[in-house]
């Protein structure tokens, strides 16, 4: 399940945000980026409003497209699988609210600057370069072969690190085409678009049943400094 902690603040996605946080972090997240709205991105976001209900001084905001800030509405927090948290307060504040953000444009969240575009995914989805004023991260989230993504991220004029899927084995490259995914090959065709050199490149969402076999086609690419990110791993740049 996709969730990235950014200093103890923000998240990325929601999928493992109730049970991989710890207390302290607990605390202090209040901002959740949500780059889609597929459950292994976002199944475990209501239960973590809903652990906070009472103890909330501010609301956690979910950063979203209008369309997925809808779907979220329509489908989680609509009452049967999940309460409106959205509607609800406490003796405080409003518990959740959803801060909707336009792509291609610029916008805040906590100490981060964030720019999304959309990728090429199954459903409504995007992926986004953000920094903190001195480390800058792309991170492709869920997509296959993609264009807007790569013009964005080739404008800037510094990327630290990219974070770009690589779901599924070679074997399995049309599973992963009519998925929105892509393979290892799939990845190495992508880079061919990226200008910058010398960053770190992270694989990441790889089908855990596949993990090995994925880590070896990736060190086959000879890509330098290509990894697969590594759960629980804090990383720094």
């Amino acid at each position: 399940m996709t969730c990235f902690l950014i200093d103890d603040r923000v998240t990325i996605d929601a999928g493992s945000i109730a049970i991989g946080v710890n207390d302290a972090q607990r605390a202090t997240v209040r901002d959740i980026i949500i780059t889609h709205p597929h459950m292994d991105h976002i199944a475990t976001l209501p239960i973590f409003v809903d652990d906070l209900f009472a103890l909330l001084d501010e609301p956690v905001r979910i950063h979203a497209t209008e369309e997925v800030c809808q779907m979220l509405r329509r489908d989680i927090f609509n009452g049967t699988v999940y309460p409106p948290f959205h509607k609800f307060s406490n003796e405080r504040t409003h518990v959740m609210e959803f801060v909707p953000f336009r792509t291609g444009e610029e916008f805040r969240v906590a100490h981060l600057r964030v720019t999304a575009v959309a990728v090429a995914h199954i459903v409504p989805t995007v992926g986004m370069v953000f920094t903190d004023g001195e480390t800058v991260i792309a991170f492709s989230s869920d997509t296959s072969a993609t264009e807007e993504f790569w013009q964005l991220v080739n404008r800037l004029p510094r990327v630290d690190a990219l974070l770009i899927e690589a779901s599924f084995p070679n074997s399995l490259s049309k599973l992963a085409e009519v998925s929105g995914h892509l393979t290892p090959e799939a990845l190495r065709q992508e880079l061919t678009k990226l200008t910058h050199t010398g960053l770190e490149v992270l694989a990441v969402h790889l089908k855990p049943s596949f993990r090995e076999q994925l880590i070896r086609e990736l060190a086959d690419l000879g890509v330098p400094r290509l990894s697969a990110m590594e759960a629980g791993r804090e990383y720094s740049w």
